[in-house]
């Protein structure tokens, strides 16, 4: 299998070492619209990531960017794709004001891959237990994150589309300036398809 063609996309080989990378699974699904617009609603000020699901929280490089790619790659193509189910609107207050959608059905997965995906270039010792969960909304202050917790399990609980999603591909992360920004796709279960044919 052909490695990815990275000329479309950021990558460059030389990044300042201080650069910060993560892993997420972007949300295009109308799950992802309800969180883009409740995020408008909630925090308009604040630049956001598309709606996504974090499978390595961000982190420094261990070695080169380029490194970290090609384990993502070859890691990548032997797991197969799969669905997580959406449950309840829950908050990580006291330990950080943010307002987040729990994973109801196949949170094992995602704990899986977390730890699947937490080595060589990418291991790393994070701040907290890697619970999966969709972001809404990270706030400043504790009674912010109440509050923005309220209205959206107000409005989650109005949400009539199908609560799932379907995690086919991550995207490679890295920070700049404080935005992030897309480094590379990596499609699942590419091996396990050629493997098949």
């Amino acid at each position: 299998m052909p490695r990815i063609a990275r000329l479309r996309y950021n990558f460059y080989s030389s990044v300042m070492s201080g650069s910060r990378y993560a892993l997420v699974t972007y949300v295009r699904n109308p799950i992802g619209d309800f969180v883009k617009n409740l995020r408008q609603e909630l925090h308009p000020a604040l630049p956001h990531m598309p709606a996504h699901l974090t499978i390595l929280p961000p982190r420094l490089l261990l070695g080169s960017e380029r490194s970290a790619l090609e384990f993502l790659e070859d890691a990548c193509n032997q797991i197969v794709p799969f669905d997580v189910e959406l449950g309840d609107v829950e908050t990580f207050l006291p330990t950080t004001p943010t307002v987040f959608i729990q994973i109801k059905r196949a949170a094992y997965r995602m704990r899986e891959l977390h730890d699947h995906l937490s080595g060589q270039a990418l291991c790393c010792e994070e701040n907290w237990p890697y619970i999966p969960h969709l972001t809404i909304v990270k706030t400043e202050l504790d009674e912010q994150a109440r509050a923005a917790a309220a209205i959206a399990r107000e409005r989650w609980e109005k949400f009539e589309g199908k609560r799932q999603v379907h995690v086919d591909e991550l995207m490679f992360v890295r920070e700049s300036n404080g935005l992030w920004q897309d480094v590379a796709p990596l499609p699942l279960g590419r091996g396990q398809l050629s493997s098949k044919s």
